[in-house]
């Protein structure tokens, strides 16, 4: 049937009363109820368009609930599905926002005024944000709500990205009253569900155990993830997913929600007393508040939902393509990373010149493309407990400079990269000395230290050019290609001179605020310049930081196996472009696990590749095995980076593993195969192959054999365990990889 406006993905009916968003596979709907306020009616695989949904905008009134007035008993809304709800006019679940007007108080009512429509999506001017650069690719919903007795006015903008199933949401708060509003609560994204049949999947854990996975039924009340530290934090990471019971990798419904910040945030799901299901998705309350002056307006973070019908590899596949196409620095979005050698783990704070080049030569002999000089280079530093804010060169230990070492590294035909700290301070260096009031400290209290160190105000303009200003000379310096950007503390004592009294309180947003102006300059002045985001491994793995930094130190942890679970659960909401994951010694310096240079590289080569490995040590047989892993992962790079990965057998329900990536032509796939412990006896192992065009013949490296997909799909591969064709077996070695390699036969 013909519906009013519309433009590709965006439906209003004839009576602006109804709006249906529609992506390839999904369609969003809610309306606007008798009292001018919004009721969120439907998300989930795509339906049809019509003029209205009768059945689904129905609602009940029901006794010991509180109506909307005495005019409008009708309306209950405890009762309804909201879009953006309140507190205090009879919706007891936790609100979206909160507003405290001059008189006190909190409560609100916003109606509906009208909404404007557009295509292309624009960037937001002080956050990180998604884009549509080319402006053909993306649809844009914004509805205008106002409380005409205090003159507040709510935007709600709705940005939709059909192909990739992916709708991205955030709020404006505009103050067009004559008096201050005091913004308490700003969430940018509220999801109504009809049922609680859902499970909670989210990805918590702590530093060397990053986004562990965890699976949990729905129960009546509030379920929440959350960071308090000023960052995303390693404690819970902001992406989470909401599934039904019975979906698998591979089938059945799931949404997924992240968030673009990398400060406190809060997602919560609640489940009233009707088995409805609250979703709240935005900056963390608890810390905040916002002076909203008259003709001053607020944005949250934006915040995105994804839905998928074919279960969560689906969902991941699509947020990875999304995040290529409108969330990473195109400069970086599809260019291959290069292969990094670390110097940390070889050498720590003992640098000398000689040492450093030895290093590098070794790797570029290997075939190693950039070489990056980690922490020990600036101030004074022989240890952690000193020169941080001093990012000058270290003449004692490296008398010719940082600039004779890059020009030496670039002559050998690899890039150098370098590691800084720019938001902490020491409190023995120069800029302490110099500008003590530039730390973050509460008047008269003693300051509390982790790690030696503190952390700079970023809501003092000075502190932020001071940084430009000093990170600007290095990189012009050394003609640098690579920053390692780490945080290796979270914030105390959060206090600063900058702001007055009455907004002490925003001293978190604008912390997060500083940081995003620090990369935005630093990124725009030197765009050719990788970023890489570090906080101890991955305690800031969020989409703030992947606007800039378009890939992350994943974990401290490069112990492989138990990277098998950090990089699987990190893969449900971020794509192994963004992952950083380096081949390590053995034993391992976190576990003390032995396992093989082969099963170290496997699991490494799901992400971007490199090493933390003293390459000047290796014996000649594993400085040739090392020369072949990076040749073979040049060869493949591309479909690890940015194939389809699939999630065949998990690290937190089996004893083995099984990962695959395939090209987006359907050629190449690779698949590994790894044993987290040792069996007696065994059989063999049987492996089905995904996403391979099932009418194409391929073979698999080894094999005589040739397959068709949809063999390698559904009969899958026997693995025999290795020493079967020389006898029996007792026993297969526990940590064991394997990687099959599939190509297409070309004719």
């Amino acid at each position: 049937m013909k519906v009013g406006e519309e433009i590709m993905s965006i439906h209003i009916s004839n009576d602006e009363r109804l709006f249906h968003i529609e992506t390839k596979n999904s369609s969003y709907v809610f309306r606007v109820l008798e009292n001018q306020q919004l009721q969120h009616l439907y998300y989930g695989k795509r339906i049809h368009v019509k003029e209205n949904y009768g059945n689904l905008a129905s609602y009940q009134t029901r006794g010991f609930e509180v109506a909307y007035t005495a005019t409008e008993e009708q309306i209950q809304l405890s009762m309804i599905q909201n879009e953006y709800a309140s507190y205090g006019k009879g919706d007891f679940r936790h609100p979206a926002y909160q507003v405290q007007d001059a008189t006190g108080s909190r409560i609100t009512e916003l109606k509906y005024q009208g909404y404007t429509l557009s295509t292309g999506k624009k960037r937001l001017e002080i956050l990180p944000s998604t884009f549509d650069d080319e402006g053909d690719r993306s649809e844009v919903l914004t509805i205008t709500l106002k409380d005409d007795l205090i003159g507040l006015v709510v935007k709600l903008n709705y940005t939709v990205f059909p192909d990739q199933n992916v709708i991205v949401r955030n709020v404006e708060f505009i103050n067009e009253g004559p008096s201050d509003l005091k913004l308490l609560k700003a969430m940018s994204l509220q999801l109504d569900l009809s049922d609680d049949e859902f499970d909670f999947i989210h990805f918590s854990g702590a530093w060397l155990r990053e986004r562990q996975l965890y699976r949990t039924a729905l129960r009546p009340g509030l379920q929440s993830i959350d960071s308090l530290r000023y960052s995303s934090s390693p404690q819970n990471n902001p992406f989470f997913m909401l599934s039904r019971k019975n979906t698998t990798e591979e089938s059945g419904e799931v949404y997924g929600f992240n968030l673009v910040y990398s400060g406190n945030f809060q997602n919560s799901i609640e489940v009233d007393h009707f088995s409805t299901t609250r979703v709240l998705v935005g900056m963390n309350p608890v810390e905040f508040e916002y002076l909203l002056e008259p003709k001053k307006s607020f944005i949250t973070p934006e915040a995105i939902m994804s839905y998928s019908a074919q279960g969560m590899n689906a969902l991941s596949q699509q947020l990875a393509i999304f995040y290529r196409e409108h969330l990473v620095n195109p400069r970086f979005a599809k260019r291959p990373r290069p292969i990094v050698l670390n110097s940390w783990e070889t050498m720590y704070f003992n640098l000398t010149t000689d040492k450093v080049l030895e290093l590098a030569r070794c790797g570029q002999r290997l075939g190693v493309e950039l070489f990056v000089l980690d922490d020990g280079w600036f101030g004074h530093r022989e240890g952690d407990n000193s020169s941080l804010g001093d990012w000058t060169t270290d003449y004692r230990r490296l008398p010719k400079g940082i600039s004779y070492i890059a020009d030496e590294i670039h002559k050998m035909g690899m890039q150098f990269g370098l590691w800084f700290e720019p938001e902490m301070i020491s409190i023995d260096s120069e800029l302490y000395c110099t500008h003590p009031e530039w730390m973050i400290s509460t008047p008269h209290r003693k300051p509390s230290v982790g790690r030696h160190q503190y952390v700079l105000d970023f809501t003092n303009q000075e502190v932020i050019d001071y940084l430009f200003e000093a990170i600007s000379s290095i990189i012009q310096e050394t003609k640098l290609e690579y920053i390692k950007w780490d945080y290796n503390r979270h914030i105390t004592d959060a206090f600063t001179a900058t702001l007055l009294p009455t907004k002490q309180m925003e001293f978190g947003h604008r912390y997060i605020l500083g940081v995003y102006q620090l990369l935005e300059r630093l990124t725009k002045a030197y765009p050719e310049v990788l970023f890489e985001s570090c906080s101890s491994g991955g305690g800031r793995f969020d989409l703030g930081m992947m606007y800039y930094a378009p890939q992350a130190w994943t974990s401290d942890d490069t112990d492989p196996i138990e990277r098998l679970k950090i990089q699987h659960g990190t893969s449900y909401g971020y794509s192994l472009s963004m992952m950083s994951a380096h081949v390590s010694a053995s034993p391992n310096e976190q576990s003390g696990r032995r396992t093989s240079l082969d099963t170290r590289a496997a699991v490494a080569y799901f992400g971007v590749f490199g090493y933390e490995l003293d390459v000047t040590a290796l014996e000649a047989v594993e400085a040739e095995k090392v020369k072949e892993q990076i040749h073979f992962y040049k060869k493949y790079r591309e479909v690890f980076q940015y194939g389809n990965f699939y999630r065949i057998r998990s690290p937190f329900e089996d004893d083995v593993v099984d990962w695959q990536v395939v090209s987006s032509d359907k050629s190449t796939s690779i698949l590994l195969h790894t044993s987290l412990i040792s069996h007696l006896n065994p059989g063999y192992s049987l492996v089905k192959f995904c996403g391979l065009d099932e009418d194409k013949r391929y073979t698999i490296a080894g094999m005589d054999e040739e397959f068709f997909g949809d063999e390698l799909m559904n009969a899958g591969i026997k693995i025999i365990p290795e020493g079967a064709e020389n006898g029996p077996v007792i026993s297969t070695p526990e940590y064991q990889s394997h990687l099959l390699i599939v190509e297409e036969i070309k004719d």
